[in-house]
Order: structure tokens, then C-alpha cells, then sequence
């Protein structure tokens, strides 16, 4: 085991002094900001979240640790879902796990797959630690496709609105893509 470990800090290490220097960005990055509406819908008869396992252990707190949760929540433009001047921009497909055992907090990892606008047929991937209450929470964008190739950056989230009834949220995302 130690071997192993040993063997993967020297290869990390390696590729860290090979990697060009073009890597590491500079002031000929385009930047973008996007601003969107990711819903997680997980009431009615067509939820887009789903629990797919949870932790065989008892949980006596409320992080929900060791649930893990599959997505296809809608993105829109504005925070309402069913108006008809937010429009469906694309699915945020992915997993959220609970990851924190003493506070809710979520390992998220997400494709944000645009559907429609300028951005159709790109996606960005964002990755990263989302603690619920935070009032703003950041994550890594850490790759995309499409017009989003090459893409590094971060993402900020804050919640619009929940549900505790029905567990349904809205949260705003704000994306801050560099390529």
C-alpha cells in the first residue's frame, strides 16, 4: 500500500514539472459568465432527483450522510420553472452525494448540458463541495465540451428557494468559465 502511494505522489509530481506553461492560463483567456436556474425537483410524478443508495449505518443526525442522490434537474434562465419567460436552457445531469457527517454537506458532480441558446450542443463540468446552508457556495468548474472545451473556472451557487415539504429546491448558479 505504501508502494502504491509512494508510486502516485512521484508520477503527480512528475507530471506537475512537465506540464507547459500555457497550462496555466494567461491574459488571452476568454472569460464567460453565465447566470442560470438549476431546479431539483424531487416531488410529483416525474422527479428529477432520485436516491439511488444510502448508508446501511444509522444516521441520528440531519446531514442525511452516505445518501447518494442521481440527477437530470432542468436549467433556465429565470427561477420559474413553469413560466414561460424562463426558458429551458438544459439539464444538469449528474450525482450529489452526502458527504458530511455532521452538517449537510454535498460532494456535487455535474454536467450543466445546454440545450437551447448560444451555448446548444456545450456542456461544463463542475465538480466540487456544496455546504447547503452556506448562503454562497463555490465549486470547480473543471472541464467542458463544445464551445466550453478546455474550460476551467468556478461556480457559485445560491439557494432561491426549498421546500422542506417536498424537498424541491431552486438554486441560482453563477458560472465563471475561463478557456
Amino acid at each position: 500500500m505504501a508502494a502504491a502511494s509512494m508510486f502516485l505522489l512521484v508520477l503527480a509530481s512528475a507530471a506537475t514539472v512537465v506540464a507547459p506553461a500555457s497550462a496555466a492560463g494567461g491574459d488571452n483567456d476568454k472569460e464567460t459568465h453565465i447566470k442560470l436556474y438549476w431546479h431539483d425537483v424531487a416531488s410529483g410524478a416525474s422527479p428529477t432527483v432520485v436516491e439511488v443508495a444510502r448508508a446501511a449505518v444509522t444516521n441520528t443526525s440531519k446531514s442525511f450522510f452516505g445518501a447518494v442522490m442521481v440527477i437530470d434537474d432542468p436549467l433556465s434562465e429565470g427561477p420559474d420553472l413553469n413560466s414561460s419567460s424562463s426558458g429551458l436552457l438544459g439539464r444538469a445531469q449528474g450525482t450529489y452525494i452526502s458527504a458530511g457527517k455532521d452538517e449537510l454537506s454535498l460532494l456535487m458532480n455535474m454536467n450543466f448540458v445546454f440545450q437551447a441558446g448560444k451555448y446548444n450542443g456545450s456542456s461544463v463540468a463542475i465538480m466540487g463541495r456544496n455546504a447547503v446552508f452556506d448562503a454562497v457556495r463555490e465549486m470547480a468548474v473543471v472541464g467542458g465540451t463544445g464551445v466550453f472545451r478546455m474550460a476551467r473556472g468556478y461556480a457559485q451557487a445560491r439557494t432561491h428557494t426549498f421546500d422542506l415539504k417536498t424537498g424541491d429546491a431552486t438554486v441560482e448558479y453563477n458560472l465563471f468559465i475561463r478557456q
